[in-house]
């Protein structure tokens, strides 16, 4: 990432982490007794910091130590999420206390026991979400679609793909979760297999240390195995992560189209954020398919769901994108549905049809609430 680039980027980021955090203190701090508010806040700061401090420390010794610093964070941000919307929640409605009282006199008469009664509710409530989050990452679903495309593709009847994006490998999701994968994934007895960007997590050294990648190479496909770049990718280091997935199965498209057996294309791009992130500017997407023959199916994969008017506006026949988890912790899912046209599921436009998935990884916590993790299995039918 360039310096400029990531002065701003991570400024905004860690601000923002910084307000909410110092906001859930604020608010937690009165109702702690006085002789343990010095451990709390020792306590409350080291989690705070605990992932940024594992993410840097992978960087230099990745150990259990990193592990530890990494698994904890990434819990912590989910519990400070939904702390602070619990937070949020509360303020407001004594806010409207304020300007229109209504409270009952139980609760005026003895505030201190009803910030008791309300912290162990609003801990009860983040547990409660937290560990259902969780449990729902362990649910893999797949997802299956026919799809009728009216063109021939040589001798091909029909193409069974299995497509997943975001596995976002690393320390949260480490060689068992690939396997998991992996096995799901050969069990549908895929013609080809399509992962549509962030197959790696920010940083590549875990998933070195733990040869994560030694579950690809089980991955069995007629076709092959064949993947793009995802803004992850470029975060944690692009080349060496497409190195990495190239020794292991996996068959980077960059820019460019690969014609197989005559019989049917997949386009991939470079991530939009390559611009950002390494100072790559990717090529237009009608420029890519220069040369390509448009009487064939065109599968396109691109993993950041935006301009889905390219896609239709170049004869391409399916896009296939990832990217948006659908928000992974709800209610951030309503945020997502603003910013993306498809922020998750399946959408015929033009002559093109879509899916965007919510990723069969996450990143951050290990807990994702609003959807399941998910494999695509669509069978394209030639007509």
């Amino acid at each position: 990432m360039k310096l400029q680039q990531a002065i701003i980027f991570f400024g905004i980021v860690f601000t923002v982490y910084g307000l909410v955090n110092y906001y859930i203190y604020r608010r937690i701090i009165p109702i702690v007794p006085d002789n343990y508010r010095l451990i709390f806040s020792i306590i409350f700061i080291a989690v705070v910091v605990s992932y940024i401090a594992g993410r840097i420390l992978e960087n230099y010794w990745v150990w259990y130590v990193s592990d530890f610093l990494v698994w904890v964070g990434s819990f912590w941000i989910a519990i400070m999420l939904y702390t602070f919307f619990s937070l949020i929640a509360i303020d407001i409605v004594r806010l409207i206390n304020y300007v229109l009282p209504f409270f009952p006199s139980v609760i005026t008469k003895d505030p201190e026991k009803v910030r008791r009664t309300m912290a162990i509710i609003v801990s009860v409530f983040v547990l409660i979400m937290v560990v259902a989050g969780f449990i729902n990452t362990r649910m893999i679903t797949i997802k299956k679609y026919n799809i009728n495309i009216n063109k021939k593709a040589g001798e091909l009847k029909s193409l069974n793909i299995v497509m997943a994006s975001d596995l976002h490998l690393g320390t949260i999701n480490g060689k068992s979760f690939a396997y998991r994968v992996v096995d799901k994934i050969n069990k549908l007895n895929p013609d080809i297999i399509l992962f549509a960007g962030d197959i790696i997590d920010e940083d590549i050294k875990p998933v070195l240390r733990d040869n994560v990648g030694e579950a690809l190479l089980e991955l069995k496909a007629k076709y092959g195995v064949y993947g793009i770049t995802g803004n992850h990718e470029y975060i944690g280091g692009v080349n060496a992560a497409v190195e990495y997935l190239k020794n292991h199965n996996i068959q980077m498209i960059r820019d460019t189209s690969v014609k197989i057996d005559n019989s049917f294309y997949i386009v991939g791009r470079e991530d939009r954020d390559s611009k950002r992130f390494a100072d790559y500017s990717r090529k237009p997407l009608n420029k890519i398919i220069e040369g390509v023959d448009k009487s064939l199916p065109i599968i396109l994969m691109d993993h950041q769901p935006f301009q889905l008017s390219d896609a239709s506006n170049n004869g391409i026949d399916l896009q296939l994108s990832g990217h948006t988890h659908n928000g992974q912790l709800w209610p951030v899912n309503y945020i997502v549905k603003k910013i993306y046209e498809i922020p998750w599921g399946f959408k015929f436009i033009g002559n093109t049809y879509y899916y965007v998935s919510c990723g069969v990884g996450g990143w951050g916590p290990p807990v994702r609430i609003g959807s399941l993790p998910e494999i695509i299995n669509i069978k394209l039918n030639f007509e």
